[in-house]
């Protein structure tokens, strides 16, 4: 019972930690409530656009480490041999629960970001750094000369769920990539419409002005 206790709770743990939002609460010391400005997504991206570089950055690390940690937990204080059907499922079910915080925190009324940052948290734990390394310098690659992040962090998910398979070659990583595909697909309707009609923001790096 206990061990069934100790993952439930690093489930109800990674959905809130999740639900931190970040880029409210430090857009808000600033004096702004980023969820009027620009796109009114609370993300690092929507941040750079209202606060500069330097906030922008600040909330996209706290965003990635939302992923970073309670995977990080996980994986060292849940043994896989103690739970039928393996670990790696249950891994991958305290691995979701950040990411659905973050886009749908209970802080906020369940109105969040995109989710990206902190899927990035995510596989920056769970894939092998000889998959990781490629996707993220694409990923990479891509902002720096379309500088539509929508469009980049969209490129990147579609390749998640063969990524984890070639990582790990796991049937709940796997899903796990499926499910974060969809989620972020889901959530980035609106940014896949401007797209198409080429409407979609740039990233404009500028200098604060707070």
């Amino acid at each position: 019972m206990s061990l069934v206790i100790s993952h439930l709770s690093l489930v109800i743990f990674g959905y809130l930690f999740g639900s931190i939002p970040w880029g409210y609460l430090i857009s808000k010391a600033k004096g702004i409530d980023i969820r009027k400005v620009g796109s009114g997504n609370i993300g690092g991206t929507n941040v750079i656009r209202a606060l500069g570089i330097k906030w922008g950055l600040l909330v996209a690390v706290l965003d990635v480490l939302k992923g970073v940690i309670p995977v990080y937990l996980a994986l060292n204080f849940l043994t896989p041999h103690q739970y039928i059907g393996g670990g790696d499922w249950q891994i991958a079910s305290v691995a979701i629960t950040p990411v659905l915080g973050h886009i749908f925190p209970v802080w906020l009324g369940f109105r969040g970001g995109k989710g990206v940052a902190t899927t990035l948290g995510v596989i920056f734990i769970l894939l092998d750094w000889k998959i990781l390394l490629p996707l993220l310098l694409v990923w990479l690659l891509v902002l720096a000369i379309s500088q539509i992040s929508s469009f980049s962090n969209l490129l990147m998910v579609s390749f998640l769920p063969l990524a984890f398979w070639v990582s790990s070659f796991s049937l709940a990583y796997f899903i796990l990539g499926l499910a974060l595909f969809a989620l972020i697909w889901w959530v980035h309707r609106e940014n896949l419409k401007r797209i198409k009609e080429d409407q979609e923001p740039k990233i404009q790096l500028k200098k604060s002005t707070q």
